[in-house]
């Protein structure tokens, strides 16, 4: 900075920026793109490639109605929706937008070895893609995971009891759709691929966006498959029986195959007073259980599906609790989400910007966990102030079951809605003056922490004292003096009302122009003036990407 620009453009303390020099640097922020960030963990992606198996029998005389759901996560998503060589169209979403789109019937193929029948979804942000399998009566939902999540080995769960479908009484025929057996659908994605099927001496080669299927016996001995590059596999049937003689179509999309022992905890109200079974697949063997109230756990290195007529529903193991989830509506349908949670936190769920409360828990038998069923009306967030937890979607449409894991939109809970990236807390390495820990944070890709409100403050003193491990009495804060006006601001532009300063605090200019936080629960991490140039190790923070409410 040139003489005339310190003179004119300084502040007694450093910070101060002139007027053309505050108007340039904004003009230049203006003109930059930077790239929305990308969810660490969760459902959301640029790519997804997906299928549309037969729903009902062959000779059934309607089309189906076949759709996806896409939700952006960012404005100004472009979606490319390519339905190979029957239409290709293009659309602009903006922020937390869900649209659904009708997808031609005659992508929706009949049992064949070889198919090219797929949809391929491109998009310039990541977004949130659910599908919905509907003819007739008959519906089944999906959450489609991008191209990024999937995965290279799949279990093959065992095939349920079916009364007429897969019971010895029924008379099993390929040409009575009813009657047939279960199939495995694999959908592969750009790349020339290999399928190697353990159990089943079978191995095929498949081009890119090739789609496969092969039949699954009840107690046969296909136990898993390997690729060569990932793929996503469907397990289902073209039209099982329910109930009262009807048939519909009955499908789950296949977790990876994990090696990890993994807690699955199973709400009975997913049952909704009917019987049902786990299926339960491992790379050692695959068994059906008898699910009843009593026995809500399944432990495993492996796969686990609840069935119960109508619904073949994935799991969600422990390990994959998330803090926030998006939950979509079907038209014209009963539509719920079963909720998952350890009892210490049965406070703080929320769906949309509503907290919900008085709700009618119940704990899952001989476990630390609790699960409640709440009616849905429209697509909502669903998360959780201060846990994770488990969020599955379940739908009835004139007596059809169908239902999903809903999609994760965040990972990790946040006191302030879904987090797309959860906030950062890093505190420095060396203590030094209030103008080098500015430097310090923004070196970082950080900025020295901000707190304005009560609400936003309290969890992150609790991160704060986390990282620190009480080695630490005090930090410096994003908040200082103004040299012109003698009034306090914080670094990130909020207004200064909501303040949390100790007793006698802050006293007047001369004593002191920038902010220090205790890390003393006892003083309630309050705030003290301090001469800018004494020493303290920063504060550090980036705030949470958060889904719009």
């Amino acid at each position: 900075m040139n003489l005339f620009w310190s003179r004119f453009c300084s502040d007694s303390q450093g910070l101060t920026m002139c007027p053309l020099l505050l108007v340039i640097l904004m003009l230049l922020g203006a003109t930059s793109s930077a790239s929305p960030p990308f969810p660490a963990e969760g459902s959301a992606g640029l790519e997804f490639v997906l299928a549309f198996p037969e729903n009902i029998a062959y000779y059934y005389p309607f089309p189906p109605t076949n759709m996806v759901q896409i939700t952006a996560l960012y404005n100004n998503t472009n979606v490319t929706i390519d339905q190979q060589s029957f239409h290709t169209e293009n659309h602009m979403l903006s922020e937390g937008q869900s649209k659904d789109f009708i997808i031609d019937a005659r992508l929706e193929f009949r049992w064949c070895s070889f198919s090219k029948s797929i949809l391929l979804i491109h998009s310039t942000s990541p977004v949130l893609v659910n599908a919905i399998y509907f003819k007739n009566n008959s519906v089944q939902t999906a959450l489609v995971l991008p191209t990024n999540r999937l995965a290279t080995e799949y279990f093959v769960p065992p095939v349920p009891d079916i009364e007429g479908t897969t019971l010895s009484q029924a008379i099993f025929t390929l040409n009575v759709t009813e009657r047939s057996l279960f199939q495995l659908t694999i959908i592969n994605g750009k790349h020339q691929n290999t399928i190697n099927f353990t159990g089943g001496d079978l191995s095929v080669s498949l081009k890119p966006h090739d789609v496969f299927q092969t039949w699954v016996r009840k107690g046969g001995a296909l136990r898993s498959l390997a690729a060569n590059q990932p793929v996503s596999v469907l397990f289902g049937h073209t039209c099982a029986i329910r109930i009262n003689c009807t048939c519909g179509q009955l499908m789950a999309s296949l977790p990876p195959a994990t090696d990890n022992l993994q807690k699955f905890y199973i709400p009975p109200s997913l049952l909704g007073g009917t019987e049902g079974s786990v299926l339960v697949s491992n790379r050692n063997k695959s068994e059906i259980k008898a699910f009843t109230a009593d026995s809500p756990l399944v432990e495993t290195a492996g796969t686990v599906i609840l069935y119960r007529p109508g619904l073949l529903l994935t799991l969600i193991p422990e390990k994959d609790f998330a803090g926030c989830y998006m939950v979509k509506a079907i038209p014209d349908a009963q539509c719920f989400f079963h909720v998952v949670v350890h009892k210490n936190h049965s406070d703080g769920l929320h769906i949309g910007s509503l907290r919900l409360e008085n709700l009618k828990w119940e704990p899952l038998n001989g476990t630390d966990y609790i699960s409640v069923v709440v009616p849905l009306e429209q697509n909502q967030t669903v998360w959780h102030s201060s846990s994770t937890m488990a969020v599955y979607f379940v739908g009835n449409k004139n007596g059809t079951w169908f239902g999903n894991p809903a999609a994760v939109l965040g990972k990790t809970a946040d006191s302030q809605g879904c987090a797309l990236s959860p906030d950062v807390v890093k505190i420095g390495e060396v203590a030094a003056g209030w103008r080098e820990s500015l430097q310090y944070c923004r070196d970082q890709d950080l900025q020295l922490a901000s707190l304005p409100g009560d609400h936003h403050r309290r969890p992150i003193h609790e991160k704060i004292l986390r990282v620190t491990n009480g080695s630490l009495a005090e930090v410096w804060i994003g908040m200082r003096r103004s040299s012109q006006s003698g009034q306090w601001y914080w670094l990130n532009g909020a207004p200064v009302n909501d303040t949390n300063w100790g007793w006698g605090e802050p006293g007047t200019v001369e004593e002191g122009q920038c902010a220090m936080m205790s890390l003393d629960i006892n003083k309630s991490f309050g705030w003290s003036k301090r001469h800018c140039c004494e020493a303290a190790r920063p504060f550090c923070y980036r705030e949470s990407v958060l889904f719009p409410l």
